[in-house]
């Protein structure tokens, strides 16, 4: 490992803005992301495979009064975004390295707001279709910390990712309501609802052509 890199995850294990699995406060993070991360009670909402939180950070400046997180397992891609966090001064924004399947050891039951899910990896080989973050176990784990209510967000550069999520995922659910979709998002009446926020995935695909998907859903009572 390069000595840049063991520089980034010692500054990632003392930075206040940062949660791992080996830090001293993961074992009592649950229900309180306020008490130790954020010094408020504002409402949390989540960025799942976060990359370079551009989500997180975009938000948590558009909504003062919310709280952000990024979730990613890659310590560079976290040190980068915790790092623009802090340069901006954003309170509301923090990150945790963890994988996705083990939110539920971080969150308690209802401890979410809204979840965004953005430019996932595809995961396009059918052997790997239980990991795609769209997939009904991923699902489930999402409606425990959001208690039942709150908003799916998802955001796609990738049509095979997309149409699995609306064509076969979704129908085949019967806890699902206000669903909203666009295979243009761009062209779309919902550009607005992502408030000039774009990834460097979704500039990248976009400058070659390709349309940005997108859907959003709430949890039915």
């Amino acid at each position: 490992m390069s000595r840049q890199k063991l520089k980034r995850f010692e500054d990632l294990r003392n930075r206040h803005n940062v949660i791992e699995y080996d830090d001293d406060r993961y074992p009592n993070i649950k229900s309180n992301w306020g008490k130790y991360i954020f010094q408020n009670e504002n409402p949390i909402n989540l960025e799942l495979a976060c990359g370079r939180g551009e989500y997180s950070i975009g938000l948590a400046k558009e909504f003062p009064n919310e709280n952000f997180i990024g979730i990613d397992i890659k310590g560079e891609r976290l040190w980068q975004g915790s790092t623009k966090a802090l340069d901006e001064g954003l309170g509301n924004v923090a990150f945790a390295r963890n994988f996705i399947l083990d939110l539920e050891q971080m969150f308690a039951e209802g401890e979410v707001n809204d979840i965004w899910i953005i430019h996932p990896d595809p995961r396009p080989r059918d052997r790997d279709e239980k990991r795609r973050l769209t997939f009904h176990r991923f699902l489930d784990i999402y409606k425990r910390i959001q208690g039942g209510t709150g908003r799916i967000f998802f955001k796609t550069d990738n049509t095979d990712l997309f149409y699995w999520t609306l064509n076969e995922v979704i129908p085949s659910r019967d806890d699902i309501k206000d669903l909203h979709f666009t295979d243009d998002l761009h062209n779309s009446v919902y550009l607005k609802e992502h408030y000039g926020i774009s990834t460097r995935y979704e500039r990248k695909f976009s400058k070659v052509g390709e349309t940005i998907k997108y859907l959003r859903f709430e949890w039915k009572a």
